[in-house]
């Protein structure tokens, strides 16, 4: 971003990573002195330096600036920052609300050096006031969600179904019966001569205005509203592509033709802003691409007849107040916050109304574009790992676990619950020693550890079997094959042969040294030709615990010996194909 502050009058002047810019004024200020300091100390919060990315961001710290800057002279402080002193500061701090609090001290710290020495003490410590904490939003519920997802797909069809038909008309031609006064006449009308209004139309048909009442000119609008897609079916068609995408809102809102990259007949590459980051980009779901070919149909017949200023945006739609035919005014709007919020807003909540939206507890259900991504990412995560770390990188953990993690519904909650404690378990049970015995500790075990043999949940005849090597696999004796700690309960163990150095129902004698020796050459030649951040990521914990915890405990010459009979090779082990290393 470029910022800078400028003079006669004094403002401050924003470029967004976008393109857009902003001026944020500050002239007429209570105490035009501070609020230069002030803004220069803005600056030095906008990105590359800060991380103020985004408009409202810009427009919300330049009207702390004349807000503390007034306050401030309403309390007879009329100095420059070099005169504040700790004692202004607190009585300041002490009369405004938290968030007011946390965006001065912010504005502060980024003035730097500037500020009193007193003051920055307080500006390293913990804040006076502390904003109130913002409560997450919640993800829809699954039957919400396949609500929301029927309910604009349903929608939108319908008015794709509406609008062929009127196209279908409009190519039969002009009818004259019924004094023109008919649905094909119309559609011949608006598709010839833009979206006029219905005091226009008369006058292009020949007609007076009486010939339009009668439900005659609810029939036109009708038409009209077909062919060329009004505000509310733009904003079904964003909400639907949020759900289809989970971009966010801001991203999908200023879309331009010029931000895809068409890859194949059904792939795309999308190009769009983030408010607080800048450009990112995603490759668009096959059904989202889908949508999108639906989508540049059925707007081609209002981008055929819009400005250029705002034809090549992706959500042009008919603006809903019309205007004259003269030309002097456009008839269309592209679909912007900036531009229309209250358009945005009323068109949403109509659509929830018009859908017949319903909470699980039967009462209306709202739109929210943010709240749509939020859902999006908690149904994806629930699904499996994402292979992303977290959804969104300017998130710290904490803000991440709060908005997506901890926002779920009761069986969501005890899902995850059962996760933390198998976790858990499965941590506890890594912890333990390994079970390792020479011939006499064998012999011995069962009355010499009882603890041990607690812990393998055997009798004296099952360890009987275990120590006689009828329970043995490739590198242990293992208390139990059935036992599921790696697989279905019930099923032989799916291991692999090192994932037995951890599980604690291995117990390792001196006839399995043999084996454990070609583990620990097999280690070695991986080794060789991984990298060290992947042998660790795959083998480190078993290669660690077979060096450290297992091998040391066996007699010297025990190893010795088997030593001699290890080749070094791949085939002396239970391999799959992709294991081998030769």
């Amino acid at each position: 971003m470029v910022t800078r502050v400028e003079h006669a009058p004094l403002r401050v002047e924003f470029t967004f990573p976008n393109g857009t810019a902003w001026t944020g004024n500050l002239s007429a200020t209570a105490n035009e002195k501070l609020a230069e300091d002030l803004a220069h100390g803005l600056v030095q919060m906008v990105h590359p330096l800060g991380r103020i990315t985004a408009l409202q961001s810009a427009v919300m710290y330049t009207s702390t600036i004349r807000r503390m800057v007034a306050e401030l002279a309403a309390m007879g402080f009329h100095g420059c920052l070099a005169d504040l002193r700790t004692s202004h500061v607190l009585s300041y701090w002490m009369s405004v609300s938290g968030r007011r609090v946390f965006h001065t001290r912010r504005l502060l710290v980024g003035c730097g050096d500037r500020v009193d020495a007193g003051i920055r003490v307080y500006l390293e410590g913990k804040p006076v006031k502390s904003p109130p904490r913002s409560k997450p939003l919640k993800p829809y519920t699954d039957g919400e969600w396949r609500q929301i997802e029927a309910g604009l797909r349903d929608y939108l069809q319908q008015v794709m179904a509406r609008q062929r038909e009127v196209l279908d008309m409009a190519a039969l031609g002009p009818d004259s019966s019924d004094l023109g006064r008919n649905r094909q006449n119309f559609a011949w009308l608006v598709r010839e001569h833009g979206p006029l209004k219905a005091s226009d139309a008369t006058r292009v048909l020949g007609l007076t205005v009486d010939y339009f009442r009668d439900g005659v000119g609810g029939q036109y609008r009708a038409v009209r509203n077909a062919m060329y897609p009004p505000v509310q079916v733009a904003t079904a068609m964003r909400l639907l592509f949020g759900v289809y995408s989970g971009v966010v809102p801001d991203g999908i809102r200023d879309l331009g033709m010029e931000d895809f990259t068409w890859t194949g007949d059904r792939t795309a590459l999308m190009d769009y802003v983030k408010g607080r980051r800048g450009p990112e980009s995603v490759n668009l779901p096959a059904r989202a691409v889908r949508l999108l070919e639906r989508w540049l149909e059925l707007s081609e017949p209002v981008r055929r007849i819009a400005p250029e200023a705002i034809a090549g945006d992706l959500f042009v739609f008919l603006d809903t107040e019309f205007r004259s035919t003269d030309g002097s005014k456009s008839q269309l709007s592209a679909l912007s916050t900036r531009a229309a919020p209250k358009s945005g807003n009323k068109a949403r909540r109509q659509l929830a109304k018009d859908l017949n939206l319903r909470t699980d507890a039967g009462e209306p259900l709202l739109l929210h574009s943010a709240r749509i991504r939020t859902t999006y990412h908690n149904v994806l995560g629930r699904r499996g790992w994402t292979g992303r770390t977290k959804i969104d990188p300017n998130h710290t953990a904490s803000v991440e676990g709060s908005h997506y993690v901890s926002s779920t519904t009761p069986a969501q909650a005890e899902s995850v619950e059962a996760i933390i404690e198998d976790a858990q378990a499965d941590i506890l049970r890594r912890s333990r020693p390994p079970i390792v015995l020479n011939d006499e500790e064998a012999a011995e075990f069962v009355t010499e550890q009882p603890e041990q043999t607690a812990r393998l949940g055997l009798d004296v005849k099952e360890m009987a079997e275990l120590l006689g090597g009828e329970m043995d696999v490739f590198t242990a004796a293992c208390a139990n094959q059935l036992a599921g700690l790696h697989g279905p309960k019930g099923k032989p163990c799916p291991a692999r042969p090192w994932v037995c150095l951890l599980c604690p129902l291995a117990v390792f004698t001196p006839r399995h040294a043999p084996n454990l020796l070609r583990l620990k050459a097999y280690f070695a030649r991986q080794s060789r030709q991984m990298t060290v951040q992947q042998f660790l990521a795959v083998f480190g914990p078993y290669a660690d615990r077979l060096d450290h915890d297992i091998l040391p405990r066996f007699d010297a010459r025990v190893l010795e010996k088997a030593a001699g009979e290890v080749a070094d090779i791949d085939s002396e082990l239970p391999l799959r194909p992709e294991e081998g290393t030769q």
